[in-house]
């Protein structure tokens, strides 16, 4: 398995620069951040964790812009995965966030990976004029936009909810196209979408037992018919070497732990610590 960090970003303790260069040099995959534009005051969306509208942690009022936070990554690392958990690319209009995360990518040397959600938070989608009823097409439609502009030398694309003629728009990805992976609840609902949209799945905090999430997943992948497996990324809490074995069994393929909301010098030894456990040190020259 790969194994990878999230940090949940904010204005208060480790910069995303300084946890991504500590993940890479402790020998993890992958770096991930979170993404809120705002969060509304008055909401009627409850939290999936709180079930109600509490937040249970004042980073999502602080989060910083993911692109932003993952290009500081990518100017002192080498080789780990950049990616989210997860972005709201219905949030945003497909043709200037295309151009973002291409150029990301390409200034990365082709290191991105673009972790998505419908959201939660549908009183923030629906500050940015998307109904919460059609998130779902929406996110679809930005997506196929994107890889429009990704793939086509002359794109194009018409959907309900996204227009444009033909447009000449680079960098283009390293890649033939940056992977896409759906943070959602492991539902059948949601695995359909999956197999249409994406490459693989991330797991949400509260998923529970995932083998038969997996195999379901797997099943509906093989009935949209895709070849190979998809991928399956888990959030988990702390080291459990027997959780680690069965996910293993179970066709998790990459497993990311979580980065505490500490001093920065604490999250530099966290790291460090929880590396020595899942891979051998990389030397800081490479």
């Amino acid at each position: 398995m790969r194994y990878g960090v999230v940090l949940f970003t904010s204005d208060r303790g480790i910069t995303p620069a300084d946890a991504a260069r500590a993940a890479e040099n402790a020998g993890f995959d992958a770096f991930y951040v979170p993404e809120h534009t705002h969060i509304p005051v008055v909401r009627a969306a409850a939290h999936p964790q709180t079930g109600d509208s509490s937040l249970p942690d004042d980073r999502y009022l602080r989060t910083l812009d993911p692109w932003v936070a993952l290009a500081t990554a990518a100017a002192v690392t080498e080789r780990i995965t950049l990616s989210t958990a997860v972005a709201l690319p219905a949030e945003h209009h497909p043709i200037t966030l295309a151009k973002t995360i291409a150029s990301l990518d390409h200034l990365s040397g082709g290191r991105v990976e673009l972790g998505v959600g419908f959201g939660w938070n549908t009183d923030e989608l629906a500050h940015h004029g998307v109904d919460p009823k059609k998130r779902r097409t929406v996110l679809r439609e930005n997506l196929g936009a994107m890889r429009a502009l990704w793939s086509q030398e002359e794109a194009e694309f018409a959907g309900d909810f996204v227009n444009f003629g033909p447009s000449w728009s680079w960098p283009k990805p390293v890649r033939a196209g940056v992977p896409v992976l759906l943070g959602a609840g492991g539902t059948e609902k949601s695995f359909g979408w999956l197999a249409k949209n994406a490459d693989g799945w991330i797991t949400t905090p509260t998923e529970g037992e995932l083998g038969d999430k997996i195999d379901l997943l797997h099943r509906v992948w093989r009935e949209a018919g895709r070849e190979g497996t998809p991928r399956v990324i888990a959030l988990a809490g702390r080291h459990n070497s027997a959780q680690l074995a069965q996910w293993a069994e179970a066709g998790v393929t990459e497993v990311v732990f979580g980065l505490p909301d500490r001093s920065a010098e604490e999250v530099l030894g966290y790291i460090a610590h929880l590396g020595g456990k899942i891979a051998p040190p990389v030397p800081a020259n490479g």
